[in-house]
Formats: structure tokens, sequence, C-alpha cells
């Protein structure tokens, strides 16, 4: 029978660099460096979205049949009712992520018997133009809940760039 050998665990980060190296000319720093020794070197800088082409209000259709079909769907998508990728051309990806995050916890959680949800009425107002904020009552398993979202007019429609959900 053979023993078991504890061997230690090898070094796995590089040696440090003397000072020498990492800033020539004499060792006195002659340029900001963005090195940082024992660290990885990542960038996180995020691609430049396209950009955005506003829509004023003339452009635009009339929000307030939309906001009440965005808000049974949108209830419906955290529900588990309804895939995600029915909304995606209605949001921004802020927004897409949160639906889809609450979809998937819907879809652990399992199917919900009842009544499906039913919104009951939507109030929309218009602080600038081609900007739209939107409220909406909602019935579902018997519970009254409230959603609030934000419209912007982008590209000749309407997009919902924020969501909130009581």
């Amino acid at each position: 029978m053979s023993r078991l050998r504890v061997l230690p665990v090898p070094e796995s980060r590089p040696p440090i660099l003397p000072p020498d190296e990492v800033f020539p000319r004499g060792g006195r720093r002659a340029r900001r460096s963005t090195f940082v020794q024992s660290s990885l070197a990542l960038d996180f800088e995020q691609p430049s979205a396209e950009p955005v082409d506003r829509t004023p209000r003339r452009d635009l259709p009339d929000p307030e049949p939309l906001v009440h079909r965005l808000a049974q769907a949108f209830i419906e998508v955290m529900a588990g009712r309804r895939p995600a990728t029915q909304v995606v051309r209605f949001t921004e990806p802020s927004v897409y992520a949160v639906l889809t995050r609450r979809a998937l916890v819907a879809s652990r959680r399992g199917a919900l018997v009842g009544r499906p949800a039913l919104v009951r009425q939507v109030r929309v107002q218009e602080p600038a133009d081609g900007v739209v904020e939107a409220c909406a009552v909602v019935v579902h398993h018997d519970r009254v809940r409230a959603i609030a979202m934000r419209l912007a007019g982008i590209d000749g429609r309407w997009v919902v760039t924020d969501l909130q959900v009581g």
C-alpha cells in the first residue's frame, strides 16, 4: 500500500521585476505606466455603441396602446408564460436582461396555476419630446401590481429604456 506524499504548491505568480526593468533610464519614471505588478493585463473597455437616432414625437405612433400591450407582455414574460425574445425589439439590453433573469426565476419556480395577468389601467405622460413615462396597474394571481416604464423614441419606434415592477 502506497502512502500519500504532500508536495508544496508551486509558485504560479510571475517574478517581480526590478525597478530598472520596469522604469528604464536609470530607474526614474519617465512616463506614467499603466503596468501594475502581480495583476493580469485585462482591458475592460466597452465597445462603443452605435449612435442613437432619436425620433421626435410627431414621427412616432400613439404610445398608450403600446404601453398597454408591453405591460401585458412584460408581466407574462416575468411569469414564465411568454418567451422573453418576443419583447427584445421593444427594450434596451439592460431592460431585456432584467426580464430574462426574472423569466428564468419563474421557470425554476414552476408554472403557477390561476388566471393570467390582466392590465387594468394605463397612464401615459410625455415629459419631453420623444420621451414617455408610463405606468400600468396589473392584476396578477389576485395581487395588484404596478409597472412603471420610460420609453424613448429611437429609430422611429418606442423603446423601453427603464422598467420598474412593484
